[in-house]
């Protein structure tokens, strides 16, 4: 199945260099991207030092990139019709939309110490926005890499992420773990990547080559900083406290089964704890699956993560369980789950190679039935991470 995002790349690339050339009457130096990701399992877990094994996906952020020689970046937006322009000896944040994330990626580099020189540039993407395929990362790593290439920085992977987290959780004021910004600058195509989200330190696993990953995006959306997501950071952190582990990895259930039965953890709180102690187990073993081409317990632990995100740490929707259990239902479908932060957005489903037509069909017409939304269900592919190719 080819696929449906390469003739899209292509073309959006034609509209940046033509878009760049417009208005600044040159062509760019370079085209910079930056991908989003699916995370195949380890929802809410990246976050308290715990395990994930996402993959970046073609979809992605694309920048028509200039260098300049003096402090000033000016950015367009051609899927906003919007642009911001600031220097950066005087600036500060801008409150508004994609802007807050170019502004606090120059606070947090440099409050690093970095001396950032100026770049002029069109940008535009293909990821959907607030659909949980982490569109922001994206953003946010396309973004660092345009300031590396204007100020003749080479920064690691890791240094890229932290900065790229650093700048959503200070400036932006989401409680972000590090696996979008990782995953974002560090992707590899064909594979998913098991990290330690407490170490940070990362392998690349090789995806079966005899399954595929869809999206279910619900057509609903949500706004981070307006859910409950900082809140469910924080209900973590009051179990671990009252848990007092140094990490909820080395936590048993045990442990917070008695501390239930003895008054110390809240029923809201021993779910939470619950989740991401089953959660962690079940990307390990995820992992293990994947190795041995165990197709089917892959499938049986995504069925148990929407289950443990739907029940215990209560992130889902009504449209995502709905869009969930119709695909659980076909027969092609190994194991569905929602994906990302939750409160909307998609759904990912592990498939069999056989019958994808059939599937997206029978999905895409019951959703629609029962909700009157009509959903976008496509293929993504495992993807390479940013990249920096010259004009």
């Amino acid at each position: 199945m080819p696929s449906r995002n390469l003739s899209m790349k292509k073309n959006l690339n034609d509209d940046l260099i033509k878009a760049y050339q417009k208005r600044f009457h040159r062509l760019p130096n370079a085209i910079i991207s930056a991908p989003g990701r699916i995370n195949l399992i380890g929802e809410h877990t990246d976050y308290s030092g715990g395990f994930v094994l996402p993959f970046a996906i073609d979809l992605r952020i694309f920048i028509a990139f200039g260098k300049r020689n003096d402090k000033q970046v000016e950015l367009v937006s051609l899927d906003f019709d919007d642009e911001i322009s600031f220097n950066l000896d005087c600036m500060d944040i801008h409150r508004e939309n994609w802007k807050t994330y170019l502004t606090a990626i120059a606070m947090v580099m440099r409050e690093d110490g970095y001396n950032l020189n100026g770049w002029q540039g069109v940008i535009s993407g293909t990821i959907p926005i607030g659909a949980g395929l982490s569109s922001s990362a994206a953003l946010e790593v396309a973004c660092i890499l345009a300031f590396c290439q204007a100020s003749d920085l080479n920064l690691s992977p890791k240094i890229i992420a932290l900065l790229g987290q650093k700048a959503e959780t200070n400036w932006v004021g989401i409680k972000v773990g590090i696996m979008d910004q990782l995953i974002s600058t560090a992707g590899k195509a064909d594979h998913a990547m098991l990290l330690d989200c407490e170490s940070l330190n990362w392998e690349h696993t090789r995806i079966p080559s005899n399954v595929s990953v869809f999206v279910l995006d619900t057509m609903t959306r949500r706004n981070l900083s307006n859910s409950k997501y900082n809140a469910r950071h924080e209900e973590l952190q009051k179990a671990h406290q009252i848990i007092g582990f140094p990490q909820f990895r080395s936590i048993t259930l045990d442990t917070i089964k008695h501390l239930r039965e003895v008054g110390s953890l809240s029923l809201v709180l021993y779910n939470r704890a619950k989740h991401v102690i089953t959660e962690n187990k079940r990307v390990i073993e995820f992992s293990q699956a994947m190795q041995q081409e165990d197709l089917v317990s892959m499938g049986r632990l995504i069925n148990q993560s929407h289950q443990s995100l739907r029940d215990d740490f209560e992130v889902s929707s009504t449209e995502l369980d709905l869009i969930v259990e119709l695909a659980q239902n076909q027969p092609n479908c190994l194991g569905a789950r929602m994906t990302g932060a939750g409160f909307g957005g998609c759904a990912l489903a592990l498939l069999e190679n056989k019958n994808f037509e059939e599937f997206v069909t029978k999905v895409s017409q019951r959703y629609q039935q029962k909700t009157n939304y009509l959903p976008q269900i496509y293929k993504v592919y495992p993807s390479d991470g940013g990249k920096i190719t010259m004009i």
